[in-house]
């Protein structure tokens, strides 16, 4: 299925603007994933060379082209400053689906702008994608990260034991779209029951 016209390069919110990330982006990038504050609970390794910053990007480049995922570099609009980067992780159009992640520079904490962020990335998904469900997989002992997606309605699924080689076990939590479009291209809520 020819995915890469449904996706964007650019996503804006009210504060933030979500643009797909690019190698310029590395050095502002290196900077947050060499924060071991950040990295904590990620599946990577706190980065120690630019390099490495320069190879992810290219990898997820390299996703993005095959249309299995997309991250973007988030920017605080007024500062024009990379702060974070956020995407899917994993898209899978046939299922309707995708896994999310996101990360913030950690003077950006509890300000508001990961879930910011990550909304404009559901309602991206929802709307533009037409994707029906959204999953996240996170640490449990990242209370930033759950309290985010509990604030979204994200709804805790279960437990994903040794996730991906990791040693501790992952919380899946799931949103649902409950949107879908009528034959007059109008956007409706689903009916239940």
């Amino acid at each position: 299925m020819e995915v890469k016209h449904l996706i964007v390069n650019t996503i804006r919110t009210k504060r933030l603007m979500l643009r797909k990330m690019d190698k310029c982006d590395a050095n502002s990038l290196f900077a947050i994933w060499s924060n071991p504050k950040v990295t904590k609970y990620m599946n990577i390794e706190g980065f120690t060379r630019i390099k490495e910053a320069e190879e992810m990007i290219a990898f997820l480049s390299d996703l993005s082209e095959r249309g299995e995922a997309i991250r973007y570099s988030i920017f605080e609009k007024n500062s024009n400053t990379i702060i974070g980067s956020c995407g899917f992780n994993s898209l899978n159009f046939e299922a309707k689906s995708a896994e999310i992640g996101y990360d913030l520079d950690s003077q950006f904490w509890n300000k508001g702008y990961g879930t910011e962020a990550v909304n404009g990335l559901v309602d991206y998904a929802f709307h533009q994608l037409n994707l029906k469900i959204i999953e996240a997989k996170v640490d449990p002992r990242n209370i930033l990260s759950i309290k985010l997606l509990q604030k979204l309605n994200f709804e805790l699924q279960g437990i994903v034991e040794e996730n991906e080689g990791q040693a501790d076990d992952l919380y899946l939590y799931t949103k649902e779209s409950h949107i879908q479009k009528s034959s007059n291209g109008w956007i409706v809520p689903s009916q239940k029951g």
